[in-house]
């Protein structure tokens, strides 16, 4: 597997996290890779063949070749068809928000056509770019071209929303909502309603999401073996939490995560 990222620009900065592309070669036996859950809405377009993605153990359907992939809060399956060359754009919890009218918690825990969220014709246009672009440089120029102009300087980033975000970010998702407005209980009720609208999860959900992913890099970088200590440097309550949450979002046990076939393409985004 051929993964890579990149620097957005810096008039993105604030709501993009990075470009991603990943090649993987066509294989003879194609595998299931289980898809972890980390808390971001991702802008994908397919270059290769086909990628299926399983909605039960044996029914699937194929992804669409332009798409947006909103919150999940689940794991799902993805598997090749053939030859995997994908360019994506990950954006924060509250990046996508502001480029889009669509009602954001509609996006959750499915792939959203592009076209469904922009205009037919400009999105016709932007993958015909994307497809006959020589290399990812000239990719990253076409998208943000595209974000730059969808870019409303009049629609901001809900102050409220982003500093809640950064806050759990900060701190890898441990910051209670109640820690953060200690000073200001009275914007929680604000926060709850703007909150969803904006990233599509609750305040407490992306909070779990994002304290997970602390535990997964350990595991994956190998700092520890042992899930007491894994639970004790990610500030869970104790080893049976850690536990209930890490099947919650992988459906898997800590023990099983690493030698698991299934998450080796995961284990890439998240290393």
């Amino acid at each position: 597997m051929d993964y890579q990222t990149y620097e957005p620009h810096i008039d993105l900065k604030s709501l993009v996290s990075c470009y991603w592309t990943l090649e993987v070669p066509m294989q003879n036996e194609p595998q299931k890779q289980r898809i972890v859950p980390d808390g971001c809405i991702e802008m994908a377009f397919i270059l290769g063949d086909d990628i299926k993605r399983y909605t039960s153990e044996n029914k699937f359907i194929l992804q669409p070749r332009a798409m947006v992939l909103g919150q999940t809060v689940e794991p799902f399956f993805i598997e090749p068809t053939g030859f995997v060359k994908t360019f994506a754009i990950r954006f924060y919890p509250y990046g996508f928000a502001n480029f889009v009218y669509k009602p954001i918690p509609n996006l959750v825990n499915k792939e959203t056509p592009l076209n469904q969220l922009f205009e037919v014709e400009t999105v016709t246009d932007l993958e015909q770019k994307i497809i006959k672009a020589k290399n990812t440089e000239e990719r990253i120029n076409i998208i943000e071209k595209f974000l730059l102009d969808k870019l409303n300087d009049e629609k901001t980033i809900n102050a409220i929303v982003k500093n809640t975000v950064d806050s759990l970010l900060s701190t890898n998702g441990k910051a209670s909502i109640t820690s953060i407005f200690k000073d200001e209980p009275s914007k929680r009720r604000q926060l709850e309603r703007n909150f969803k609208k904006q990233i599509g999860l609750s305040p407490k959900k992306l909070g779990k999401l994002i304290r997970l992913q602390t535990a997964l890099k350990m595991l994956l970088n190998q700092q520890s073996e042992n899930l007491t200590d894994i639970a004790h440097n990610s500030e869970y309550f104790d080893q049976a939490h850690f536990i209930k949450d890490f099947r919650e979002f992988t459906g898997i046990n800590p023990k099983e995560f690493i030698a698991h076939e299934s998450f080796a393409l995961s284990a890439l985004f998240y290393k």
